[in-house]
């Protein structure tokens, strides 16, 4: 444990778009993608929203990945490393919505108490956040809105009133992105939540190539983090894919750490093995096998 100066490495934007149907998600995104890389190739949009996404192929040859139901957490983790496999720089997930409207009616299906049935249900759901948050490329998440309420005493009785629009996800969501915009039906979008401090009190305003170029800017103008800091990343790596994806993020330290690196993928290998000789051994002993 150590005291440091704090300073800003060279970030992967996390950024949510939400708006109602109409609103211009996914071409914004699109929009916005282009801009932080500036490649059409490295782009790839997970789309669970019945190809949308295909409907602006005239912008560029970017790559699509369709996600038929059931659109699980895993199934979007699956997608995502998928992305990252194949080198795209940025990735849209169109929508995310999906995923929490199948943990929902998932949610609804358990048998028993229900409040404690959200214990099956969170791990999955926080797994799929972390996929996002820990991901070596930039990702844009769009959410489908609906109308939110609250109840008002009015004449003695509590009626519906409306408050405006809330996106269809896990209460919060937008806490664990570094950037939220609210697009209207006109396609004008306003930050709602703003780490980055380009946008946040600015008037609305279409997303655009340029828009993606502005966070592109932010991102980059960071520090890389040092040796040791990618060292310990190294030796906290769970598993081949995540160590294969840290390995990628930093292409000017691959031969200087490939020592290190082959050491952690030797102890994943391992690891992985001694788990499943234990559990044949257990799985062999319930069955009275010796």
């Amino acid at each position: 444990m150590k005291l440091q100066t704090a300073q800003r490495q060279r970030a992967k934007i996390k950024m949510g778009l939400q708006g109602p149907s109409g609103s211009g998600k996914t071409m914004s995104a699109l929009l916005v993608a282009y801009g932080l890389c500036q490649d059409w190739t490295k782009i790839a949009v997970v789309d669970s929203e019945n190809h949308s996404s295909e409907l602006y192929a005239n912008l560029g040859q970017y790559k699509t990945c369709q996600l038929e139901p059931p659109h699980t957490p895993e199934r979007y983790i699956e997608a995502i490393e998928l992305c990252e496999k194949e080198g795209a720089e940025v990735i849209i997930l169109d929508s995310i919505t999906h995923e929490w409207e199948y943990l929902i009616d998932y949610h609804a299906s358990l048998q028993g108490n229900s409040f404690t049935n959200w214990s099956k249900v969170t791990p999955r759901h926080n797994d799929f956040v972390k996929k996002i948050l820990q991901s070596p490329s930039h990702i844009i998440c769009t959410m489908r809105t609906k109308q939110d309420y609250v109840l008002s005493e009015k004449n003695g009785k509590m009626v519906p009133e409306k408050v405006g629009l809330k996106s269809v996800q896990r209460e919060n969501i937008e806490y664990d992105f570094t950037l939220v915009f609210d697009l209207n039906i006109k396609n004008h979008a306003t930050a709602s939540k703003d780490r980055t401090g380009l946008f946040f009190g600015k008037p609305e305003q279409k997303l655009s190539v340029e828009t993606g170029k502005t966070i592109s800017h932010w991102c980059n103008t960071g520090s890389e983090p040092s040796v040791d800091e990618i060292v310990s990343r190294i030796n906290h790596s769970k598993s081949v894919q995540e160590l294969l994806t840290l390995y990628n993020q930093f292409p000017k330290y691959q031969e200087a750490l490939r020592p290190e690196f082959e050491a952690q993928k030797r102890r994943i290998i391992v690891s992985t093995e001694v788990k499943t000789q234990l559990f044949d051994h257990q799985k062999q002993s319930a069955n009275g096998v010796h």
